[in-house]
């Protein structure tokens, strides 16, 4: 295969397009089974307490109600470790939305009218949900999300603060925001009773998952089965931005059920209001951000210091300071995480954990920096950029951040910015500009293999129990093995989605191409080696995902820089953004058509993060009030006007096989805080809280 004919690195359509675009495609909940049962759950409706009684009389009596579970008759799980997924095992309540039992009957309108007629009591107690920093039980976690140190102090940043030309020294907060797909979380569960076998397995669940082989190791340790005995099929899933990067307790709730009505299926689909109790969310968090530089504007010290809630019953303490520990050079640097334990649900992953709320902080802080300094908010950061991993001291693999930023800076016209802020008015509205940093570790988690068939005729089978949520992943792995095979796009057929087949990780933490691709080209660089170029039917290989040595060596992150313009009604404080643009760095592009979906969407949800969305948690209830897209207000058509991405055009050749790095989550990352910077530079006024409200402005 020469140069020319090679797919990797070109603008290939989708090639599950069509079977999305013309219905085909079956998602979790449209799977066609034989007889199904429907399941409607029961929702605590307070924040701490206990079940004391339950009347589930009437509900039962009405036609079509098969039965109702709770914690008085449901079967006992295997493994309660993990309390977010022990489901109904006893009486407790530990936030406001905990399942406390499931309606089943045979139509989903019967199953909700009937979960209507339960009447519950119960023996209230006092809860906390309010986070504050001044509290007196916050607690550092013995890590953050993702194995980080929970603090870091190097050299004495108290002392270079006192003795910094110029200092920041500010609070910022994000609040607590829920992930939303469009699909939203649902499962089909078949217990079978007689089953227990691969050819007839104990349990099998269409499951909407970012991980087949994750849910399926999970349900299998819950409910004391081997893993073998468990089939998680996930073909198609409408996104996920993390939150089904794991199981969670609707998932037992449709076995729990499953096992109630043994042999028949059980299809459970949240609506949007229980995705706000029962799928994760992002913590909210308090930021503390300290800087300090000299006349120059070179830092001498940079603090950030962060307080965040988790669940009584679960810890999940996200790592909102972590990318400050390599993102600028100063000598003198400190990081903390305080967790609050509240009685609210679970927070977990949402797209760019730590990264998206920490950046805001970290980088609104150095347009502050900037502005006291009196330099242009980009020179700030090229005088900052280390030549080495501040962190770490290791070589970076590839850091072009400040090209991106001078890249960035000439196709968006920077030269046009407002030197002095709140100066640019047309009639009755105020514009400015403004910039911000990103970044996105580089992760390729081991644990993958994919196993490569050859069915004659020229074409090619490759497995692997990868997860496309809408990414492209399919793509792109079909792209990778045709070039690896050395045949073209048409030849191959990937089969994923689907815990029979070999181990693949989750899709997460912008891992899929890398993780799954360097496996993939493993796979097929050992069928090559076997078979050669003429293979014979029913011809098979597979591999694991190879190490790279060179993972120790250096400093993997992909880098970016976001561009926003504002335009702030003077009169109604109402924001707008007309041009968003994000220049990124990330190694070798696989595909830049799916690429450039992955970086304006997240840069959509950077836009949205900023201007729309927030939890409002109601201490007096422990109840999110705005709990669905009327109240919970997200970007839509109206609010995106000109969002570009554009990338460099390179290859870390640190990075494995491909030589690329992730491309997922890093969009999002830096793109609250150009906006808030953008708007500042509009209107003079420094707003340091998420969302920014029109309220905020007019004070």
């Amino acid at each position: 295969m020469t140069v020319q004919d090679r797919v990797v690195g070109t603008p290939s359509p989708r090639v599950d397009g069509r079977a999305k675009v013309t219905g085909i495609a079956a998602y979790a909940y449209d799977r066609p089974v034989d007889d199904p049962v429907y399941a409607h759950p029961l929702q605590a409706t307070i924040a701490r307490g206990r079940v004391a009684a339950i009347d589930d009389v009437a509900a039962a009596g009405v036609k079509g109600v098969l039965a109702v579970v709770t914690h008085r008759d449901a079967a006992r799980l295997a493994d309660t470790e993990d309390a977010e997924l022990s489901v109904l095992q006893s009486d407790e309540v530990a936030f406001r939305g905990q399942f406390i039992g499931v309606v089943l009957a045979e139509t989903p309108e019967i199953a909700r009218h009937a979960a209507g007629l339960v009447r519950v009591e119960y023996d209230e107690e006092p809860h906390d949900t309010e986070l504050r920093a001044d509290r007196t039980d916050l607690y550092a976690p013995e890590q953050v999300n993702g194995g980080f140190a929970t603090d870091t102090d190097e050299g004495d940043v108290d002392a270079a603060m006192e003795a910094a030309a110029v200092t920041v020294d500010e609070i910022y907060t994000t609040p607590m925001e829920h992930n939303n797909p469009m699909e939203p979380h649902s499962t089909v569960a078949i217990w079978n009773p007689g089953g227990g076998f691969p050819e007839a397995p104990r349990l099998t669940l269409f499951d909407s998952t970012q991980s087949v082989h994750s849910v399926r190791s999970t349900l299998a340790r819950v409910f004391g089965l081997r893993p073998e005995q468990v089939r998680v099929v996930s073909p198609y899933v409408g996104g996920g931005f993390g939150s089904k990067g794991m199981a969670h307790a609707h998932n037992v709730l449709a076995v729990l059920a499953a096992r109630a009505v043994a042999g028949r299926p059980v299809k459970l689909a949240l609506t949007r209001h229980q995705m706000f109790s029962l799928a994760g969310h992002r913590t909210p968090t308090i930021q503390r951000v300290r800087l300090g530089a000299d006349e120059a504007g070179r830092m001498t010290a940079v603090a950030h210091e962060v307080v965040e809630h988790t669940s009584k019953i679960k810890e999940f303490a996200e790592q909102t300071a972590v990318g400050t520990r390599m993102m600028y050079a100063a000598p003198n640097r400190r990081t903390s995480h305080r967790v609050a334990a509240l009685d609210v649900p679970v927070p977990s992953w949402m797209r760019a954990p730590g990264e998206a709320p920490g950046f805001f902080g970290l980088e609104v802080a150095m347009d502050e920096l900037a502005a006291a300094c009196g330099l242009d908010p980009i020179e700030l950061r090229a005088r900052n950029d280390p030549r080495s991993d501040p962190e770490s001291g290791r070589p970076w693999s590839g850091r072009h951040l400040v090209r991106c930023l001078r890249e960035g800076a000439a196709r968006f016209g920077w030269e046009d910015r407002p030197v002095v802020p709140g100066t640019r008015r047309r009639g009755r509205e105020l514009g400015g500009m403004g910039v911000a940093s990103s970044t996105y570790p580089y992760y390729r988690f081991p644990g993958s293999r994919a196993v490569v068939a050859y069915g004659g005729r020229g074409r090619y089978t490759v497995r692997i129990g990868a997860a496309d949520i809408g990414t492209g992943a399919w793509t792109v792995l079909t792209q990778i093995a045709a070039d690896a095979l050395g045949c073209p796009l048409g030849a191959v057929s990937v089969e994923i989605g689907d815990s029979g087949l070999p181990s693949a990780t989750v899709a997460g933490g912008s891992s899929g191409t890398t993780s799954w691709g360097s496996t993939i080209v493993a796979a097929c660089r050992s069928f090559r080696r076997v078979y050669g170029d003429d293979p014979p039917p029913g011809a098979e290989a597979g591999d694991d995902m190879p190490e790279n040595p060179d993972a120790e060596r250096y400093s993997m992150h992909s880098f970016g820089a976001q561009f926003a313009e504002v335009r702030v009604d003077a009169d109604t404080g109402e924001i707008r953004v007309p041009r968003m643009l994000g220049v990124f760095s990330v190694g070798r592009v696989i595909n830049p058509r799916t690429a450039r979906s992955q970086f304006i969407g997240g840069m959509t949800m950077g836009l949205s993060m900023a201007l729309l969305e927030r939890s409002v948690l109601d201490h007096r209830t422990g109840h999110v009030i705005n709990h669905d897209f009327a109240e919970y207000l997200i970007a839509t058509n109206a609010d995106v006007m000109d969002v570009d991405a554009v990338w460099l055009d390179e290859e870390d050749v640190h990075a494995g096989p491909l030589g690329a790095r992730g491309i997922g989550e890093i969009g999002i990352v830096g793109a609250a805080a150009a906006i808030a910077n953008a708007v500042h530079n509009a209107t003079g006024i420094r707003v340091r809280d998420l969302p920014i409200t029109p309220d905020l402005l007019l004070r």
